[in-house]
């Protein structure tokens, strides 16, 4: 005690001392928080004893201002509302105190009077002087003890601390100096002194805390073995102080000499705090080969910074999985970290006080130890006890900063265990301590900051449970609580608190598999005072209320948006299930922040109904590999550049070659598919050289690598034209009809065969090839589905043989796809296991923690850096990653690992002045730092250049590396040993989250390592999410199902099949769906589609009719409502397509963006309304928008031309649209080089989607509109403006200041000189870039227009000159005349555009005549360009050359074509004239019909006959000059027709073998039955007929030849017999001719005399003329008497070559009187049996 009041005498005098001299301040440190104020009060007390307190007092001087004096009155103030008693009483004093225990306001507030100068001494512990810089002139250490807890004994003050202390004297800017004081007592004097003098070493510390450290770092992944370790502690100040120190660390100096490096010492360290972590299950240490793996507990604990001696507390006391929240708090208290806390005297009655009042949970070992009053302390701070001991508010601070990270680690813990309920408490636990409200209590306490306590108590004795509150009304609540005003308002917050509706689809996967689909929706009201301003967070887990188990959580998070428009969020996942079924589970989802917010819904298994098990894979055969000779074609081998087939292509070579068998062949990537695809396309070239071959493969990479090869192998050394199809590229119908094989897209083919009936070229398809058919699941896949049921569809009505080989990895289900493809038996069928690879594959799958996918990517930097140096040294490497973004990063920390390697170069295997030549080429900055140490970038933002680079250095091995995004997978075949998948997850703009990859694209990129003819082997290492492991475990090794994904765009699909007529009624739209694969998997996994028993008595066939019924109904129901169909009046069955609805499917959009279209389409639409208009299509919807971009458009929407009308939502697809098409047509610089991929998409699109809306506004009469899209069109071409000065369009013209050179519009330049352009250029632009205006200016069209008006005014037609009178509602022709005044050559007709993005099109033009007083369009018409210049070249190709000279632009000229065109079955030069051919035979037989009847009534013999002729050809597409025979199916070649050696009708009875042997050795036997059939099909009609009438009183019928009167009726009695077998459909007339639509067959009787060339009279037979059927004709004898010779013509109006021709003589006589009495009286007679007939 005496030593006590010595220390605090001399701490007064040195204080007193230092305020007295110019009011100094002065920092008095104490060790103990209790001693500040126990000091405080005894200096307060010393000046008033002494008389010295005036020198403590703050005092205003002369120079201060008043507005200092008014800052002081303020702090007092300030200071007396402070709940720190002590503080209030020495403030006014100039006296202050400062520790860790006071509240946060109270230091600051401490901090800032001080620096003010109102405190002249301030008392405080040391942490002060480590913490805020608050200098002052002097400071004093009083006294040099301090407890240690852990220790449990005194310790002096570290050198360190005083050194610290001692910095704070001296203020910077006001002292030239300053004193530091040190009391001690006399024994420790000499050793602070020369302490300070000598300025001993500081000594590390870091062996005490080696253990956590060490976890930290293996976590991170910095250190994975012993080795590592060692080397990652030679970094540490330990290892300095240990070489330089070694008896401070226990190293004697035997252990020095023996080890001087300390090698031997720092690797015991490790291994001994190796060992503890093992010990805690925090690592796994495997002491043979001393890997260290960190596991989920050491995870969590360095995420946490929880000490490895926590961890042990919590292995050894955690083990119940139904522990309840009293006993988790005291698991909680007894946490390593609360270990220093001490028990006090002075506190156990407050504490005892505490226990019996604010502890809701029972505590254990009462307030008497650490552990219990840490647990007393942590219910005190959730109940918001009031606390009056200084020492336990300082407690219960330190507590609470602790407790609330070791409960989220338990919660975590215990969540990685899977145990659900201690989850859900444990969660719960978390968030009452942080929200310190029990969760007992109402949850409205949450908001107690805005509700009063009052109104919260009534709630509470009500007990109104915001569930209860949102049932009532507000006048209910108001009434409740007595408080009628108050009531909506409680409601309200209510409503406040977060809570997710949740509805669940299952889809059994297999039987041991289940996809569980949640649909989740924000059931709460959104408030930026309440839930901030970004999102809510939320836990979800599916649990198993049976066995207590987790079977999958996910960490969810709703954005306020998605709130605020209730857009509901989906989550897809798979789960185990086993057999038996459980009897449902739960999905909990629980606010990670907010107490009540709880929702749990059950999924219930009752109706779930799982798949059949899957037929065993195909066995590999062990045989012989087969030599490319068995191709039997040298040409073949030659494309090889192998001698044998690999196993795989062995065992199918022979289905593939020589049959015609539809194939399905599964097997892993790289086994050779490609091969097999091409040895079934041989066999179309040997079998059916005049059929096509057509290949779809999933993206348009693969169809340019496919073309790029194909070119060369079949083109150049087969012969065999090859043609791309796709969005960037389509050929005219020229290209294609002479095609052998196209290679295509699946939207692209599916476009094109929409049409088939009228595309002949999708009619000789013989082989359909569709690669990666497995991916029928995806998104694209019900195009797939569509293609392949079409082409069935197609078969069976054309009934030509089109064999359909499908190309996927290994699949579970293959036999319903094999059924789908009709494939019988096995024969066609295979599915080899993944595991059969020409190539062994090794895959190691390493799972990854941590919720956030940005920070899990960079924590696999390291190991994929490991992998490779492990499994491919020296052999080339693909990493495959989600983003652009992650390229850049992963390349440039694999390159930071290199240069810590010995030798950073070792990945590049080329010479330094040869890269360093390449890298100055390099645009990209990333690319080139990674380059030069042999890493690779590689995505599609790169310029072509950059990749064209990379691309081949890796390819000769050049670099090792090559870090792609995972399309490369898909695209080129880029050879590779190891594979590493960095992350299983992308970004998903449209969701905006984190999304897996589909387990098909996993597989394509596994099957990058080790392709055939480059490696022997390959390993892949897949790095994924850790609870995601065991789902790829699973099915990266066992094949996965193929489900049908057709019912998400159904309605798209069903509105195409109506518009092409396919469909027609709602009965055939079912029938169409059985053609599906969707249908097949229906029936074998109906729970998967969501099809459920109607009841449990319903049997199978009426649940599946309902089902499809229902489906077919929803979607014809969608289609009526966007009106794209109606159902005919009459019938109420018949579905008709609309103009919406052909425009939707001509330009292939979607059913929903013409709907959208026709709403807002109006006649007084604006160009920023159009472009909004556009960016809303449905196409648009997948538009991605990645992480952050909707900061950057944030940025970018202040350039935009057009300003946004509403407030944008910055991250939706559609916004992001309307700001592409807007920078494309202002040429502005896009922030990031992703932009430039997105416009390419968005231009990819916009073309049809402005044709579409240009043929709407057509449709609708609106003729403004219609004018404005057209003038967008134009825009986007040219990628400007229409306001724009038009030179703004020329190359180089990219300044507008520049267009000022020019005085005239573009138009107005088309015909400027050479020399006059150079003039106005030359100071401005190269004579390079002038060149290319000058061409550019050239090859603009210059089009004479003159037009005239085509009529009828009186009986004749005439054409007038304008203007003119007309008749009101009659019909007129614009003639119009264009005439191209400039030279054209070949490539003219390719529209000019200086857009860079933009792709080349044919130039063509668009004629509208409009009203522009009342805004109508009367009508449009779209011109192609040069088809006058067409014309000139198809002339050379009629049969029938122009008698004059033509006009190349007639219309009635072109008509002649077409018609010439067609007879000779000419391929037309563009698709457009197979249109114009449609509409010219849609009338040309009713006008031959009409010639006919027309040459009947004038008695034209010869013409009538010619006219039916030609109608003969009109039907069959063929000259009647041609040998008949060529009217025949697949007799196409003249050459044929020779093989026969008789006319068609001569054929009719020929047998099926002479057939055979006439034709095996042109024809396959399936195209020899069509011909068969096709025979066998013609009438076969027997021909008999006699004469009737009078020759005397009595009715006679005599054969012929007779004598008959003259100038007398008589009657031709003929008699048709047909002798072939009727069918029902035989009646239709039959033509191989690919447009004309079907027609029964009719006959034509003709009598007449070829001697005069009368025709005497005509009869139709529009009857099918069936086993017996009569005819009689009626004609008038002439009155010239004498011998005649007349001709009976039997003659079809459709078939050539089956005309009949009989002559007979009669001999006329005088005419009698009796007999012309007599006919007249019986036809009177017929006509009176006739009326009395019908009277009766």
């Amino acid at each position: 005690m005496e030593a006590t009041k010595n220390l605090d005498e001399v701490c007064y005098d040195r204080v007193l001392e230092q305020i007295k001299v110019g009011r100094q301040q002065v920092l008095v440190f104490v060790h103990a928080r209790n001693a500040t104020v126990r000091t405080g009060l005894q200096l307060l007390e010393y000046a008033r004893n002494r008389g010295d307190l005036e020198h403590f007092l703050w005092k205003d001087k002369e120079d201060d201002e008043p507005k200092q004096r008014l800052q002081y009155q303020d702090a007092c103030k300030h200071v007396s509302h402070s709940k720190n008693i002590q503080l209030r009483d020495l403030f006014p004093n100039g006296i202050g105190i400062h520790h860790a225990g006071m509240l946060r306001q109270d230091r600051n507030m401490v901090e800032k009077y001080f620096s003010k100068g109102f405190i002249k001494v301030l008392i405080c512990t040391a942490t002060l002087a480590w913490g805020v810089n608050l200098p002052a002139h002097a400071v004093v250490i009083k006294g040099t003890e301090l407890y240690d807890s852990k220790k449990g004994s005194f310790v002096d003050l570290s050198i360190l601390d005083v050194l610290q202390i001692f910095g704070r004297a001296g203020r910077p800017q006001f002292d030239t100096n300053g004193h530091g004081i040190i009391l001690t007592t006399h024994d420790k004097l000499q050793h602070y002194l020369a302490l300070l003098t000598r300025q001993n070493p500081i000594e590390s510390q870091f062996i005490s805390h080696l253990t956590d450290n060490l976890n930290a770092e293996i976590v991170l992944g910095t250190v994975s073995t012993v080795t590592e370790a060692c080397s990652w502690l030679r970094y540490t100040y330990l290892n300095v102080r240990m070489d330089q120190s070694p008896i401070t660390y226990g190293i004697n100096a035997h252990m020095k000499a023996a080890d001087p490096n300390l090698m031997g010492f720092r690797r015991d360290l490790i291994i001994k705090a190796a060992k503890e972590l093992d010990k805690a299950h925090m690592i796994r240490f495997e002491e043979k080969n001393e890997y260290l793996f960190a596991t989920d507990l050491g995870r969590t604990a360095s995420h946490y910074y929880i000490n490895y001696v926590t961890i042990e507390t919590i292995n050894e006391h955690l083990l119940n999985r139904f522990m309840n929240e009293g006993e988790l708090i005291g698991l909680a208290s007894l946490a390593d970290e609360f270990s220093q806390l001490k028990i006090r005297d002075d506190e156990l009655d407050e504490l005892d006080t505490l226990y019996h009042n604010q502890c809701h949970l029972p505590v254990k070992g009462g307030a008497e130890n650490v552990h219990g009053k840490v647990n007393i302390l942590i219910q005190a701070y959730v109940s918001r006890a009031q606390i009056n001991s200084f020492s336990l508010v300082s407690d219960m601070s330190y507590v609470n900063q602790n407790v609330v990270r070791l409960i989220r680690a338990l919660f975590e813990i215990v969540l990685k265990r899977s145990w659900a309920t201690l989850s859900s408490h444990l969660l719960r636990l978390a968030k009452t301590v942080e929200q310190r409200i029990w969760d007992t209590i109402n949850p409205l306490w949450q908001f107690s900051q805005y509700i009063s306590i009052e109104i919260l108590q009534k709630l509470d004795a009500k007990q109104l449970t915001p569930d209860r509150l949102l049932d009532m009304d507000p006048k209910e609540i108001g009434i409740m609580i007595h408080n009628a005003r108050l009531g909506k308002e409680i409601k309200t917050f209510a409503s406040y608190i977060p809570i997710l509706k949740i509805d669940t689809q299952l889809q059994p996967i297999t039987r041991t598999v289940l996809r569980i689909k949640l649909i989740i929706t924000a059931a709460f009201n959104w408030s930026d005072r309440i839930h901030g301003a970004n999102s809510q967070n939320f836990w979800i887990w599916i649990e198993d209320p049976d066995t207590d188990n987790i079977y999958h959580s996910e960490y969810f998070i709703i954005t306020k948006k998605q709130v605020k428009t209730e857009e509901p969020q989906t989550i897809i996942f798979t789960i185990p299930i086993i057999e038996p079924l459980a009897n449902q589970y739960y999905v909990r989802a629980i606010s990670d922040k907010w107490l009540g917010s709880d929702t749990t819904t059950i999924i219930s298994f009752h109706n779930l109904i799982l798949p059949e098990r899957h037929m065993p894979h195909t066995e590999l055969l062990d045989l012989d590999p087969l030599p490319i000779s068995a191709l039997g074609k040298p040409e073949y081998e030659a494309l090889f550049k192998f001698k044998h087939f690999n196993p795989i292509q062995t065992q199918i070579f022979h289905c593939l070659y020589h049959t015609n068998n539809n194939t399905l062949l599964g097997s892993p990537t790289g086994s050779g598919k490609t091969v097999a695809a091409e040895i079934a396309m041989f066999r179309v070239f040997n079998e059916y050289p005049d059929m096509k071959c057509v290949y779809i493969a999933p993206l348009k990479a693969l169809v340019r690598e496919r073309i790029h090869d194909w070119k060369i192998r079949f083109e150049e050394r087969l012969g065999k034209k090859v043609i791309e199809l796709t969005g960037d590229f389509t050929p005219d119908t020229r290209a294609i009809q002479s095609a052998d094989v196209i290679v295509t897209t699946p939207e692209k083919w599916d476009g094109m065969s929409r049409s088939w009936q009228t595309r002949s070229y999708v009619k000789q398809v013989a082989l359909l090839v569709i690669d990666e058919i497995h991916m029928l699941g995806e998104d694209r896949g019900p195009v797939l589905e569509v293609i392949v049921s079409r082409a069935n569809f197609i078969s069976s009505h054309t009934e030509r043989p089109l064999r359909i080989v499908g190309l996927s990895t290994a699949v579970a289900n293959a036999r319903d796809l094999a059924d789908w493809l009709g494939i019988h038996g096995t024969i066609g069928l295979y599915n080899f296991r993944p595991s059969v690879r020409p190539v062994p594959l090794e895959a190691h799958i390493q799972g990854y923690p941590g919720k956030h996918y940005c920070p899990r990517c960079m924590s696999m930097n390291k190991p994929a850096y490991q992998a490779i140096r492990t499994h491919s040294p020296n052999k080339p490497v693909l990493i495959f990653v989600s983003s652009r973004r992650q390229t850049r990063l992963t390349a440039e920390e694999l390159t930071k690992y290199l240069l810590n390697d010995d030798n950073p170069r070792q990945w590049l295997h080329m010479p330094e002045h040869e890269i360093n030549n390449l890298l100055t080429q390099i645009q990209d900055k990333s690319l080139r730092l990674t380059l030069s140490f042999g890493i690779g970038i590689h995505h599609a933002g790169l310029k072509d250049r950059d990749r064209h680079i990379v691309e081949e250095l890796f390819v000769n091995q050049r670099i090792q590396i090559l870090v792609a995004t995972s399309t490369l997978a898909w695209g080129v075949n880029f050879p590779a040993h190891l594979v590493i998948i960095k992350g299983t997850e992308y970004y998903d703009g449209k969701t905006h989250r984190y999304v897996d990859f589909p387990i098909t694209d996993v597989l394509q990129m596994m099957g990058r390592a080790g392709r055939p003819q480059f490696d022997d082997s390959g390993k892949a290492v897949i790095m994924v999410h850790d609870v995601k492991k065991n789902f790829y475990k699973k099915f990266l090794y066992e094949p996965f199902p193929v489900e049908s994904s057709l019912l998400n765009v159904l309605s798209d699909h069903l509105n195409a099949e109506v518009v092409s007529g396919t469909i027609s009624t709602k009965q055939e739209a079912l029938d169409y769906l059985t053609w599906t694969y969707f249908f097949r998997r229906l029936l074998v996994n109906p729970s998967y589609y969501h099809m459920e028993p109607l009841s449990d008595n319903a049997d199978e066939q009426t649940t599946l009719n309902t089902y499809l019924s229902a489906i077919v109904q929803r979607s014809l129901d969608e289609l009526i409502r966007a009106t794209c169909i109606v159902v005919n009046d009459i019938d109420q069955r018949t579905l008709q397509a609309t103009v919406p609805a052909r425009i939707a499917s001509h330009y292939y959009i979607s059913y929903k963006t013409i709907y959208m279209f026709s709403q807002k389409l109006t006649s007084t639409i604006t160009i920023g309304e159009l472009i909004d208009v556009i960016s809303s299509a449905h196409e648009y919807a997948e538009m991605p928008v990645r992480h952050n971009e909707d900061e950057l458009h944030k940025t970018m929407i202040d350039r935009l031309r057009i300003p946004c009308r509403t407030q944008p939502q910055f991250d939706s697809p559609h916004f992001k649209t309307n700001l592409l098409i807007q920078y494309h047509l202002s040429r502005l610089e896009f922030p990031r080089v992703d932009y430039i991929t997105d416009l390419k998409s968005c231009l990819d699109q916009i073309i049809r989607i402005i044709q579409a809306l240009i043929d709407l506004c057509a449709a609708k009469a609106l003729l403004a509109p219609c004018i404005l899209c057209i003038h967008f069109l134009q825009m986007i071409i040219q990628a400007r403006w229409i306001t724009d000065p038009d030179t703004l369009t020329l190359p180089h013209i990219t300044d507008r200041s520049l267009t000022q050179v020019f005085s005239s519009y573009l138009c107005q330049l088309i015909d400027i000189k050479r020399e006059t352009l150079t003039s106005l250029l030359d100071a401005h632009l190269s004579a390079t870039q002038i060149d290319d205006i000058y061409e550019y200016l050239t090859r603009l069209p210059q089009i004479e227009f003159n037009y005239k008006i085509r009529g009828f005014w009186s009986t004749n037609e005439e054409i007038r000159p304008l203007p003119t009178n007309v008749h009101a509602d009659q019909e007129y022709t614009l003639q119009i005349t264009l005439k191209r005044l400039n030279r054209i050559r070949r490539n003219d007709f390719r529209q000019l555009t200086t857009s860079p993005v933009n792709k080349p099109k044919d130039e063509s033009w668009i004629f509208i005549l409009g009203n522009t007083d009342t805004g109508e369009l009367i009508c449009m018409k779209r011109v192609r360009h040069n088809e006058d210049e067409l014309h000139k070249t198809m002339i050379e190709r009629l049969r029938i050359p122009c008698r004059t000279q033509p006009q190349f632009d007639s219309p009635h000229f072109k008509t002649n074509l077409l018609i010439q065109y067609h007879l000779s079955r000419l391929e037309f030069p563009r698709v457009d004239y197979i249109t114009d051919l449609k509409s010219c035979l849609d009338q040309i037989i009713r006008i031959i019909q009409a010639l006919i009847d027309l040459c009947a009534a004038k008695a034209l013999l010869a013409p009538c006959i010619l006219c039916i002729h030609f109608l003969q050809m009109i039907i069959q597409a063929r000259w009647i000059t041609d040998p008949d025979t060529l009217t025949l199916p697949h007799i196409t070649d003249r050459s044929l027709t020779q093989v026969f050696s008789s006319y068609l009708c001569q054929l009719i009875d020929i047998k099926r073998e002479t057939l055979t042997s006439l034709l095996d050795a042109h024809l396959s036997a399936t195209q020899i039955d069509d011909i068969y059939e096709y025979l066998t099909r013609l009438p076969q009609i027997e021909f008999n007929y006699k004469i009737r009438g009078f020759w005397s009183s009595n009715e006679e019928i005599r054969p012929l030849p007779t004598n008959v009167h003259a100038d007398q009726e008589y009657t031709l009695q003929i008699t048709l017999k047909r002798l072939n077998r009727i069918r029902r459909n035989d009646f239709r007339q039959l033509t191989t001719s690919p447009v004309n639509k079907p027609k029964d067959e009719s006959w034509i009787f003709i009598l007449g005399n070829t001697d005069t060339g009368e025709l005497i009279c005509m009869k139709r037979v529009n009857q099918a003329i069936r086993a017996h059927t009569t005819v009689s004709i009626s004609f008038v004898t002439s009155n010239k008497i004498g011998r005649q010779r007349l001709t009976l013509y039997f003659l079809s109006d459709g078939y050539l070559g089956l005309d009949q021709q009989y002559d007979f003589i009669i001999d006329i006589e005088p005419s009698s009187l009796q007999t012309q009495i007599n006919t007249e009286l019986d036809s009177l007679a017929d006509e009176l049996d006739q009326r009395l007939a019908a009277l009766e």
